[in-house]
Parts: structure tokens; C-alpha cells; sequence
């Protein structure tokens, strides 16, 4: 094998992860692309569709478990293609960091279904720098008792951050649960209060 390389210029491995990232796009054979990126909350998966940004995890660290999660759900043809989602990271930190309010880019929310689905229209609709609790949200969706199902759906948001479940918080005033960390709920809302 060594002597059918000698000779081939040395070509770094990103360059070429970049290039078949490229030709399966321009050939319409990329049907996921993802990307690490590194925030303030700790490494995030991102994913899109030739549609939109599709979903958004805080496993970026650790993709595995999503990545496969996509390919079951989207498709099998899942490729790691930063430069796909150039525009979109840059979208997610300029939320992180309080330099924008909302996400300019177009979503693919075919990972939201049903009453899930009910609930991430319901989450768009909270105002930067406010909260609803998860009773307001489950009245809004015309499920009042539906205050579990509701925590559940925003457990599930496909799109945590650009679709702000973050501002879901307990009718008590707790701060309730978060994909990303009870942590990670709190430096939003701080931010968010902050920049209001």
C-alpha cells in the first residue's frame, strides 16, 4: 500500500472530507449534513437538510447516538460538511451571545411530529427575553392538562436554542429541566434579560 501512495501529494484529511462533502451536495447525494461547533454551552451538533437546519444537540462532543438517530429518521446518506452549515453556526452563536434575537435562517422541522409539533409552534411564538411556563404552553396548544406532555415535547424540541424551549420554565418559577443543562437554561435567560 505504501508504494501505491508514494509519490501522491499529501493531502490533509479535512481537505478531503471537504471535497467529498462538495460533490455528494452538488451530486443531490447529501441528504444530512452536520457539523461540530464549540459555544460558550459546550460543543453542539448541528444538522441540516437541503431544506434547513434540521436539528441542533448538545452531544457534539459525543455524536454518535444522534447521528444515528438521523440517518433512521432522514436518511442514510449523513456526511460531516461544515461549510454546509457556515451560515447556520454562525446564526446559533450570534443567539448564544445575545447579537441577534432570532434565527434568520430556514429550518426543516420534520423532526417535530404531532402534539410535539403543536408545541415548537407554540415555543416560536415566546418573545426574546420572556418566559411562559409549561402550563401557559399547554393552554396555548388547547391541552391545558397536557402540562407533562408539553415538558416532553420541549425535551424533544429538534431545534433547542433557535427554537427557544429555554423560556419554558416551571409555573413555581424553577427553571424546570433543559437538554442542554440546567446550566445551559440559565446563561440563556441571563443573556436574554440582559440584552432586553
Amino acid at each position: 500500500m505504501a508504494e501505491l501512495l508514494q509519490g501522491m501529494p499529501e493531502v490533509p484529511l479535512a481537505n478531503l472530507r471537504a471535497r467529498l462533502a462538495e460533490r455528494a451536495a452538488a451530486s443531490g447525494l447529501l441528504d444530512v449534513a452536520y457539523r461540530r461547533l464549540d459555544t460558550e454551552l459546550g460543543a453542539l451538533l448541528l444538522a441540516a437538510t437541503p431544506t434547513g437546519l434540521v436539528s441542533v444537540t448538545f452531544d457534539g462532543d459525543h455524536p454518535a447516538a444522534t447521528l444515528e438517530r438521523l440517518a433512521v429518521a432522514l436518511s442514510p446518506r449523513v456526511l460531516e460538511a461544515p461549510a454546509q452549515l457556515d451560515d447556520a453556526a454562525r446564526g446559533l452563536d450570534q443567539l448564544i451571545t445575545g447579537r441577534s434575537r432570532s434565527f434568520a435562517g430556514v429550518l426543516d422541522l420534520t423532526l417535530a411530529r404531532g402534539f410535539g409539533r403543536q408545541v415548537v409552534e407554540e415555543l416560536r411564538r415566546i418573545p426574546f427575553g420572556q418566559t411562559r411556563s409549561y402550563a401557559d404552553v399547554a393552554q396555548a396548544v388547547g391541552s391545558p392538562r397536557a402540562v407533562r406532555a408539553v415538558g416532553t415535547a420541549c425535551r424533544r424540541n429538534p431545534l433547542p436554542i433557535v427554537i427557544p424551549c429555554h423560556r419554558v420554565v416551571r409555573s413555581d418559577g424553577q427553571l424546570g429541566q433543559y437538554a442542554g443543562g440546567v446550566d445551559a437554561k440559565r446563561v440563556l435567560l441571563d443573556m436574554e434579560a440582559a440584552v432586553s
